[in-house]
């Protein structure tokens, strides 16, 4: 049996995509089996899958509990990381790792470049650029894919909590002055496959580094809110009022980043990828849930 692309993250939105991207080609472990809080796990499933390179999906995602759960947040998304990026330099196998645009404060005023300064500003955002430093530094061959607004027709994300709590209000209120690039897990995945493909037919120094992975324009949380009731109508859902609110008007414990755009030009250039326009993919995704 071929080696395979060995995808952390168990039953994850992007590792899930992956696992249907990627066919037989991928093995997607996650816990209890692979546990980034047992080391031991990690040496163990890394051996029984002898893979040709590895896809770190596994993460610390909870944005606000993170701000209290600090050290479980760096435990998944910088130590974890850390020892994987290790096996993969000891077993000379590359390693794409995902991190987010929450390294980033937001007040740049436009689309980031990978090789912007960074600034997060809440403990999920300050442990993934941990985790990105700590995997660079690792000697192993290393890809870091920033992506942003992840969501999938399962799991818990924005598009799909939209969609239940519209079908229970008429009214909702949703923050309208934080911009973005919504991201859909199956756009991503094929981004990965399509990179592995890249990588296996020769590594280059400028397969290397950072690179910027996300849906193709930008939107707000009011706006990606107002698409998904769009896209839902087509399917006979009801549609509520959804108001327009700023930061301000809705705290949380964490503070986001007010515009992470992401400049994806690179990720074009060093490997002809670039994700979807995240409309169309939104309308796709929707399509998916309306009829499961």
């Amino acid at each position: 049996m071929a080696a395979p692309i060995l995808v952390t993250g168990g039953t994850g939105q992007v590792a899930s995509a992956l696992a249907a991207a990627g066919g037989a080609a991928v093995r997607v472990v996650g816990r209890p089996a692979f546990d980034f809080d047992k080391p031991e796990s990690l040496v163990a499933t890394f051996r029984a899958a002898a893979p040709w390179l590895v896809v770190n999906a596994a993460a610390y995602t909870a944005v606000d509990t993170a701000e209290d759960d600090v050290e479980a947040a760096y435990r998944a998304n910088r130590d974890g990381p850390g020892a994987l990026a290790q096996l993969c330099r000891a077993a000379d196998i590359p390693l794409i790792h995902i991190s987010t645009d929450y390294v980033f404060d937001g007040a740049k005023g436009a689309p980031y470049v990978e090789t912007d300064p960074t600034g997060p500003t809440g403990i999920y955002g300050a442990s993934k650029l941990a985790g990105e430093q700590e995997v660079l530094a690792s000697g192993a061959r290393v890809i870091v894919l920033r992506t942003s607004w992840v969501y999938a027709p399962t799991g818990r994300n924005f598009v799909r909590t939209m969609l239940r709590v519209g079908a229970e209000r008429d009214r909702l209120r949703v923050v309208a002055d934080q911009k973005g690039c919504p991201t859909t897990a199956a756009d991503l995945a094929d981004a990965i496959v399509a990179i592995a493909a890249w990588v296996r037919e020769g590594w280059r120094e400028a397969h290397g580094g950072i690179f910027h992975a996300a849906g193709t324009g930008e939107t707000t949380w009011h706006g990606l809110a107002v698409a998904t009731f769009q896209e839902a109508a087509r399917h006979g859902a009801r549609v509520p009022t959804v108001e327009a609110i700023t930061t301000a008007d809705y705290p949380t414990k964490a503070t986001r980043p007010a515009d992470s755009r992401l400049d994806c030009a690179k990720l074009a250039s060093v490997f002809g990828v670039r994700l979807p326009d995240w409309r169309t993919s939104l309308a796709r995704t929707i399509d998916t849930i309306r009829t499961a």
